[in-house]
């Protein structure tokens, strides 16, 4: 039994789903690891990390505007505005989020399901760099 750990270090290019399969895939492939569990972490406060469709972009327009009704933004609403209007619903959205995973590897490849990806979820209007902690425990 083996594990192997690594920061995936990814920046959004605005507010929204992101998807990240890609990355987290080549990754895995890397490691000569073909069976095992791979826990996904993501290392932030105001982002999330998700498993979602990944074919109708639809599905990822509609997840984010239901999030944004859910917490909208508005100064008065909220104590918590230190750094602006987004501040505290991102954090909102953060805790009715997730911040880690758990996926089954085989054969070097996350058993997602057909139309499953990996999406971070980046709450705030002006992303910055968010850290994906990958750890891979198999053989």
């Amino acid at each position: 039994m083996r594990q192997i750990r690594h920061t995936l270090t990814v920046r959004a290019p605005s507010q929204g789903l992101h998807e990240v399969t890609a990355e987290i895939a080549q990754w895995i492939d890397a490691q000569d690891m073909h069976d095992g569990l791979l826990t996904v972490f993501i290392r932030h406060t105001s982002a999330s990390i998700l498993i979602q469709e990944n074919i109708d972009d639809d599905v990822v327009e509609d997840l984010e505007a239901f999030f944004d009704r859910l917490a909208p933004e508005g100064l008065e609403l909220y104590r918590h505005t230190a750094e602006g209007t987004d501040d505290m619903p991102a954090h909102i959205k953060a805790a009715l989020m997730q911040t880690q995973l758990a996926i089954p590897v085989s054969q070097d490849r996350m058993m997602l399901g057909r139309y499953q990806g990996l999406f971070v979820f980046e709450h705030r209007r002006t992303p910055r760099p968010r850290e994906i902690v990958l750890h891979l425990l198999g053989e």
